[in-house]
């Protein structure tokens, strides 16, 4: 069989991939061999800039099968009638460490799911904590720095992670999903997913409902103790990619169910607490699981950094019957997700493969910027209005719109009648076995109790005691107690 022709990148011929053009025999290398120069100046641009978080990720490709009747809640296409398939595209990621960290560390898992819709893409990205530490993204910034390198050490401080989470009492929920068991996943297969966020569904007659998305897996849920990640990270750092990869080549395609929460849109004012408060969760007891489908994963990536490292998923990505709610953290991420991208890949990162829609048509008036492919013809127009037959408006919401009043300004959330930044926290820990208990109790000591100043201590303390008094009692006599080792 004959060898494909190698090429430069304008398509001519290579001659000798072996050797370097010389001035002679053991000269110095020519200027003029541009087969090098463009080859050493391509591989100097191999690496686009990382994501600031969740750098370190895995994806597969597969399909969501609806499988209950939700025409009552949205009018959603690709929800639309039970046995519609839609593609999907996954990616699983952890949220501080570097692309060149560990997978099975102690740190929350991105969920990020792109729905390859009729209607165009629709992106939820969520995490497999069904909350997060923080409720405003004005502090998101200040959460990471606390969370990543430190500018002078160049590694993670306990100081500065336990100095933030102590000045952030709306954490102590979230700190307590991440200290426990399912902080450190078994697997990519064998976590939940949520969507985190509060969303709007609206139906076709219009009525609207906040919605929380809930990927339960059925591989069943598996975690790792401190000690078995160890030592899973020194035999194979990369083993949540290696597992899903090997799965999913040997057949074993993982899955999931959705179930959302429907809280009619009446109920949000006067709800206990605030609905849109992501350190909170809506009990089961108030808005039970509903199913709507479920998620198989079937194909692997054919290039990773082609389809896992320039996957872009962008909250504000909705198609008809699915919108925003107030959630503060969620409005910020409709605008900085999307920047993020612009700003790693370019303007024109949805023209990617990977980002593109599969079978819904682009019709808009974007035009140029680096790797532009849908420039349009010498009969296109690039403005609007225009008479010459470009796309208009439908005049069509995606969602039904929100009630505002009131003046602007800088404010905290509206209260609610039992607003807390520690019940659910609380909670969380009751339902937790002698055992978890335990586990939770020696995680969160082995980190506070690292910790160089007494008052940061003190005030993480008060926020566990705040939550549970057990709780607080346990955690205070693990850190007194490896302190004084």
């Amino acid at each position: 069989m004959a060898k494909r022709v190698l090429t430069t990148e304008s398509g001519a011929p290579v001659a000798d991939n072996q050797n370097s053009a010389t001035a002679g025999v053991g000269g110095p290398i020519l200027l003029q061999d541009q087969h090098l120069l463009e080859k050493l100046a391509r591989f100097n641009r191999e690496r686009i800039p990382e994501r600031v978080v969740h750098a370190r990720g895995s994806g597969a490709y597969g399909y969501f099968e609806v499988t209950d009747d939700v025409t009552g809640f949205t009018r959603a296409d690709f929800l639309s009638e039970v046995g519609k398939r839609t593609e999907t595209f996954i990616r699983f990621s952890t949220v501080a460490d570097s692309l060149g960290g560990a997978d099975a560390v102690r740190d929350p898992r991105g969920f990020a799911l792109k729905f390859y819709t009729d209607e165009g893409n629709y992106d939820l990205v969520g995490n497999n904590t069904p909350v997060f530490f923080i409720k405003d993204p004005i502090k998101f910034p200040d959460f990471i720095h606390s969370q990543k390198r430190d500018p002078f050490t160049g590694k993670q401080e306990p100081d500065n992670v336990w100095d933030f989470w102590g000045n952030s009492p709306e954490a102590t929920h979230q700190i307590t999903w991440l200290m426990g068991d399912r902080g450190i996943p078994a697997s990519y297969r064998h976590m939940n997913g949520f969507g985190s966020h509060t969303y709007q569904w609206t139906n076709a007659a219009g009525e609207a409902f906040f919605v929380k998305y809930h990927f339960k897996t059925n591989q069943g849920v598996r975690s790792l103790s401190a000690d078995q990640a160890a030592e899973l990270v020194g035999k194979d750092a990369n083993s949540h990619q290696t597992d899903l990869l090997q799965a999913i080549e040997r057949g074993v395609n993982p899955s999931w169910t959705l179930h959302v929460q429907v809280m009619p849109a009446a109920d949000a004012a006067d709800y206990r607490f605030n609905p849109f408060d992501l350190t909170k969760v809506w009990p089961h007891s108030d808005y039970p699981l509903q199913r709507v489908g479920r998620l198989v994963l079937d194909r692997n990536p054919d290039n990773v950094f082609a389809e896992v490292e320039q996957a872009a998923f962008s909250p504000n990505n909705f198609v008809p019957g699915i919108g925003p709610s107030p959630d503060k953290m969620l409005q910020g991420r409709l605008f900085a997700y999307a920047d993020a991208h612009r700003y790693r890949l370019g303007v024109n990162h949805t023209h990617l493969p990977v980002n593109a829609p599969r079978t819904a048509v682009v019709d808009n008036y974007g035009r140029d910027g680096v790797h532009a492919t849908r420039n349009g013809s010498r009969h296109d127009k690039n403005y609007e209005p225009n008479s010459y037959a470009g796309p208009a408006q439908t005049d069509a919401a995606l969602a039904a719109p929100l009630a505002v009043h009131g003046w602007t300004g800088t404010h905290e959330a509206p209260a609610h009648a039992k607003d807390d930044d520690f019940f659910q926290a609380g909670e969380l820990f009751r339902l937790m076995s002698e055992d978890e208990k335990g586990r939770l109790v020696a995680n969160i000591a082995g980190g506070l109790s690292q910790v160089t100043r007494d008052d940061v201590i003190e005030k993480n303390l008060a926020h566990f005691h705040a939550a549970d008094a057990d709780y607080g009692k346990r955690v205070e006599e693990a850190v007194r107690a490896l302190r004084e080792d």
